[in-house]
């Protein structure tokens, strides 16, 4: 019923990852610092017996790592985020709120219009049959009285 469809072969090349090694932690160098004053020779016995003699050096201390907050940055400005984002939400519902009244005073205002115009062109009308005097123009003559030829 259907054709058959052609299938087409491709080559396909698969990349495999390889995992990283993590690089060699090499130590810092020590970095020779002048004592301001000049430390007493110490000697040491070694278990083997031999002595070895040399200054103390007092190994240099690392600087005091700088205590972390309790809450994060990330956690306090998405928090600073939400309130201003609550607030914006106030807003916009007064701003909503604002335009429906706006809205709903323009229509009134518009239908206001209409009935006083409509009354008025009721009066016109009205007032206008009451009287029955009809309008004369004369053209060439002739007279039209009431819509009524008088030639």
């Amino acid at each position: 019923m259907y054709p058959e469809q052609a299938r087409y072969e491709t080559a396909v090349d698969v990349h495999r990852p390889a995992p990283m090694t993590p690089a060699a932690v090499i130590p810092a160098p020590l970095i020779p610092v002048q004592p301001g004053v000049v430390p007493s020779v110490a000697s040491v016995v070694l278990p083997d017996g031999r002595v070895v003699t040399g200054y103390a050096i007092n190994p240099m201390q690392p600087e005091p790592v700088v205590a972390k907050p309790a809450v994060s940055r990330a956690a306090v400005n998405v928090a600073l985020g939400g309130v201003g984002f609550a607030a914006v939400c106030g807003g916009l519902l007064l701003l909503t709120t604002f335009i429906a009244a706006l809205t709903a005073l323009i229509t009134q205002l518009i239908i206001l219009a209409a009935v006083i115009f409509g009354g008025w062109i009721a009066v016109q009308v009205f007032s206008a049959s009451g009287h029955r005097g009809g309008t004369t123009v004369n053209i060439r003559k002739a007279v039209i009285k009431r819509n009524h030829f008088h030639g």
